[in-house]
């Protein structure tokens, strides 16, 4: 089939959910449109690591599916992030919900494991955006060390102050960031007696080294 056939631009914009699983019909905040384009980009990171033929079977519009072929060809640190911005920036237009289905059958991950994952990733950014709602967390998972938790908050939310100064072309840190998520999951699995269970999907982590 040529890749013509595709038809690559979806103008209709994800549907966002609350905590109980209703329709969010609010217009996006700032803080909200920055995390929805960080998970585009590590989305296009993922891509990125996939071989020309199974990309091909990704509903793909050209100009994507060429950024992330140059992408795989780049060496330079430097040159590849701009180039990664540029994937990230077409993302926007991709058809996200078939290309992450997909994707979850290669991998491997259930629906059920996505839905973990973004359940993690909110709890993450309630308890870095809002004191008020540690208290639910907590209420939920007793077990937790509460001065850890705070600790690694607050080192989140540094980190996150320390990322809005940055000049242009320094990298961001997510290390505290990444850390804060790992521990609610741990806090999770504890909890439902399973910690064997990896609900994150494999994220490249070269940028925390």
């Amino acid at each position: 089939m040529s890749r013509k056939s595709f038809v690559p631009i979806d103008t209709n914009p994800p549907v966002r959910f609350d905590e109980d699983g209703n329709p969010d019909l609010r217009p996006p905040s700032k803080s909200q449109l920055k995390r929805d384009s960080t998970r585009l980009q590590e989305l296009g990171v993922r891509l990125t690591k996939l071989s020309p033929a199974r990309l091909k079977q990704l509903p793909l519009a050209e100009l994507l599916y060429q950024a992330i072929r140059e992408a795989q060809k780049i060496t330079s640190h430097e040159a590849k992030r701009r180039q990664m911005q540029l994937v990230g920036k077409l993302m926007r237009d991709a058809q996200i919900d078939p290309i992450q289905a997909q994707l979850a059958k290669w991998e491997g991950d259930s629906q059920e494991d996505i839905a973990a994952f973004h359940q993690l990733e909110l709890w993450r950014d309630k308890l870095l955006a809002d004191d008020e709602q540690f208290t639910k967390f907590m209420n939920l998972y007793p077990a937790a060390d509460a001065q850890h938790l705070r600790a690694l908050i607050r080192a989140a939310r540094k980190e996150q102050a320390a990322n809005k100064s940055l000049l242009q072309g320094q990298e961001p840190q997510r290390k505290h960031f990444r850390v804060l998520f790992q521990e609610i999951k741990r806090l999770q699995a504890d909890a439902q007696g399973d910690t064997g269970r990896d609900t994150e999907p494999d994220i490249d982590d070269d940028e925390d080294d």
